[in-house]
């Protein structure tokens, strides 16, 4: 489904839905029944015109000439994005060629919005390269406010948690969520994004079972440091630095050298809340052996832009962001459209895994997690729970309990697994996995 021909395949198509209902609807518009004038063309526009509940029928369209941000359109009510019809359309296209004759020429209604779209890219690029200069001296002073705002929000959390250690951690519980709230809401003022999500993250421990003042100690201690960290930021190396800002929640750009590779896809999931959907997107490079994170972002309710299915490899330029053992990067260019590897990323045992997730914590102490290619594990059942097992005996305790974690314990069926995840405090967490013979990836978030 590309300009080059590869075509993705079913669960690839349902990872763009917003949500599992419109993966349900869109599977269920996968057949020729309500479709009628589709086609699709060599440039990698899909179209169609899908019967409803009125006597209109809707008019869809994807663009796939960029395969790894495909547009949607659709003159159906749905608010989410891409909507059944344009999932179903994709399916329908996948799996009937005759249903969605290729080579086309598109209609006039087809035609007119990919040419829309085209225009404003171009009216785009041109309004960046004339706004390309910008007024240092004005974005210097927006920096130096933004960080005294920061600075006082900093000393007032600092000063709320010496108030909650000195009056004892039992008037947390006590206290409620309330408590975390309206800290949280003053380092928002403060522009401290950072900070707000984390104190937050502290008024769910108080009711997270037992042993929680254990858990909230050790989280004020790490929040304690990384406060202290701002307030000194200019006493620590310029990449510590640099973790600690963004931490807290400073913007950063992409600012390393582009490196070009082909990139293997490793897993792509999203993390969606009321107000945003963040697509997280890893990747392994096959010359430089980097494993790397690409970001996303949606409105809720809209998947967003970027999509590259797991299991693609493509050929392209990330630029690494500022930040001690930053693993987040940014796509420059692409060169070629994704296209199906078999490549595969070296495995760790279980002990190596978490070395490489404590030497990580040297450079970024507030890291939650790293991302780990386990060899040859195997689901075992233990103490209730379920671990992934090497070889040697070694295991690390799985945090997934779900369909996906299901399916990695049927596709292992007792044989060892190349499993890829994110490992950390709380355990492993599986994403993707390569049977022992050679086989397609599968997904098992």
């Amino acid at each position: 489904m590309t300009q080059q021909g590869v075509r993705w395949s079913a669960e690839q198509v349902l990872a763009l839905a917003p949500d599992a209902a419109s993966r349900k609807a869109g599977s269920k518009l996968a057949a020729s029944g309500p479709w009628s004038g589709a086609g699709s063309d060599d440039e990698g526009a899909v179209w169609g015109l899908c019967k409803g509940s009125g006597s209109t029928p809707y008019r869809t369209i994807v663009d796939m000439g960029d395969p790894s941000a495909p547009a949607f359109k659709c003159s159906c009510p749905s608010r989410k994005f891409p909507c059944k019809h344009a999932l179903g359309l994709l399916l329908l296209w996948l799996g009937d060629k005759t249903a969605v004759p290729g080579g086309q020429e598109p209609p006039d209604w087809v035609r007119q919005w990919l040419d829309g779209r085209r225009q404003r890219a171009e009216r785009k690029e041109t309004a960046a390269a004339g706004g390309a200069v910008a007024d240092a001296e004005a974005a210097r002073k927006r920096a130096e406010r933004r960080a005294a705002r920061i600075d006082a929000g900093a000393g007032e959390l600092e000063r709320r948690l010496a108030d909650l250690l000195r009056s004892g951690l039992a008037g947390a519980e006590q206290a409620g969520y309330a408590l975390w709230e309206e800290t949280a809401a003053r380092m928002v003022d403060a522009q401290a994004p950072g900070l707000a999500a984390r104190v937050r993250e502290l008024g769910a421990i108080p009711g997270s079972g037992p042993g929680w003042p254990v858990r909230l100690l050790e989280e004020c201690a790490l929040l304690h440091t990384l406060v202290q960290g701002w307030l000194h930021r200019e006493r620590l190396p310029a990449e510590l630095a640099a973790t600690v800002g963004a931490r807290v929640g400073l913007p950063a750009s992409a600012d390393g050298p582009a490196v070009r590779d082909r990139w293997l896809v490793l897993a792509q999931y999203d993390i969606a809340d009321a107000r945003l959907t963040t697509r997280r997107i890893w990747v392994h490079g096959e010359e430089t052996g980097r494993t790397a994170l690409l970001l996303s972002y949606g409105a809720a309710g809209r998947a967003p832009e970027l999509a590259l299915p797991t299991g693609l490899a493509l050929d392209a330029e990330l630029s690494a962001y500022p930040g001690a053992g930053q693993p987040r990067v940014a796509l420059v260019k692409q060169f070629a459209s994704p296209a199906p590897s078999a490549m595969r990323p070296a495995g760790l045992s279980a002990a190596e895994a978490a070395a490489l997730y404590g030497d990580a914590l040297r450079d970024d102490p507030w890291l939650e997690t790293v991302p780990v290619t386990l060899e040859a594990v195997v689901p075992v059942p233990h103490g209730g729970g379920w671990q992934l097992a090497d070889p040697t005996g070694r295991a690390l305790p799985v945090t997934a309990s779900g369909t996906g974690f299901w399916r990695l314990v049927s596709l292992s069926g007792g044989a060892p697994l190349r499993v890829f995840g994110e490992y950390g405090h709380r355990g492993f967490t599986p994403l993707t996995a390569w049977p022992s013979a050679p086989g397609d990836p599968v997904t098992v978030r």
